[in-house]
């Protein structure tokens, strides 16, 4: 029996003496207990008075072998370690990866700079909800659910008094309900509407701004937008007031500015006119100042709303509003700062 034992010992430690992974170690394992058991189970063949002395042998053998098995696993699994390091090792002498960095998004980078602008004209920033009630987007702007203004923009509604907003000016009922005037804010952020061509999309970017306070005219409208024509565009960039409709202000007018394509003279981008429509804006009507609390016998104000990708295709040349929302990194590099 103990010619057996000596016969194991040096089967396994010869096997155990050749794992280099942790693997091949735990098998080299099994083979050794069922070894022993195959060893012990021929204890039942020796006279009684003999088991005792070589259970004792046996036990003694097994820890023995045990603590080999302990000691070769810490070798194993340094060799693991160092094969690992040494495949995973980075040579700092060689050259980084280099990683282009990204650029803003165009209607990113002009929301900043319309921003900017009027922001050095005194106006904070305010931004509304998303999602809208019909009051706050329709009825409190003088547009009631009879008003045949509301044919104007097709809404996607998502009960019968919550819808996507069709515009931000819902944000400028909010702050007249909690701010008394004189108030100065700005308005940017996403709107929806049913509407979709080389020019339009359902979801779009608006800018508008409010101003109210005591003697506000219309000539401070157009003096501001003149300043903001002049920054955004060219220094010669002129403004023109036309008459208009919008339910919320009155009077209304549209916003046309010089062409910076031909600078007034008339070529294909203002269609031979030398004037290019931009936004709309007017004085605010008494009826949305009242709804709000707001004495229009007091305070008077104007509002303007433009689309941030109407000024970016104008700004850089950009032909069809599909090309903003394409995600081709192509058109998006060339507006790396």
């Amino acid at each position: 029996m103990q010619q057996k034992l000596e016969a194991l010992r040096a089967e396994i430690e010869s096997a155990m003496q050749k794992t280099e992974t942790g693997r091949a170690l735990y098998e080299v394992k099994v083979k050794f207990q069922t070894g022993l058991k195959g060893v012990m189970s021929g204890m039942k063949d020796l006279p009684k008075e003999d088991r005792p002395a070589f259970g004792k042998i046996v036990n003694e053998f097994k820890q023995n072998m045990e603590e080999k098995f302990a000691a070769r696993e810490t070798v194993v699994k340094k060799m693991e370690m160092d094969k690992k390091y040494a495949a995973e090792r980075i040579d700092i002498t060689m050259p980084g990866k280099a990683y282009k960095a990204g650029a803003l998004h165009p209607i990113t980078l002009v929301k900043n700079q319309l921003i900017d602008i009027f922001a050095g004209m005194g106006f904070k920033v305010f931004e509304g909800p998303e999602i809208e009630t019909d009051y706050y987007n329709f009825t409190a702007l003088n547009t009631p659910k009879d008003h045949p203004a509301r044919d104007m923009q097709d809404t996607f509604y998502l009960a019968d008094n919550l819808l996507l907003r069709t515009q931000t000016s819902a944000g400028q009922i909010r702050v007249m309900e909690k701010e008394t005037p004189p108030i100065k804010i700005l308005s940017p952020g996403r709107v929806f509407r049913s509407d979709d061509d080389a020019t339009h999309s359902p979801m779009f970017h608006q800018m508008e701004g409010l101003v109210v306070d005591k003697g506000i005219t219309l000539c401070d409208l157009q003096g501001m937008l003149a300043e903001f024509a002049r920054k955004m565009f060219t220094s010669s960039t002129k403004v023109r007031l036309r008459p208009s409709y919008f339910p919320f202000t009155e009077p209304s007018v549209e916003v046309d500015l010089s062409c910076s394509e031909c600078g007034g003279k008339g070529c294909r981008l203002c269609k031979g006119t030398g004037w290019i429509e931009v936004l709309g804006a007017g004085m605010v009507n008494r009826h949305v100042l009242e709804n709000c609390g707001v004495d229009p016998d007091e305070y008077t104000g104007f509002a303007f709303g433009m689309g941030i990708e109407r000024i970016a295709m104008l700004k850089y040349g950009i032909n069809n509003i599909k090309t903003l929302f394409e995600n081709d990194t192509r058109f998006l590099t060339q507006f790396e700062e």
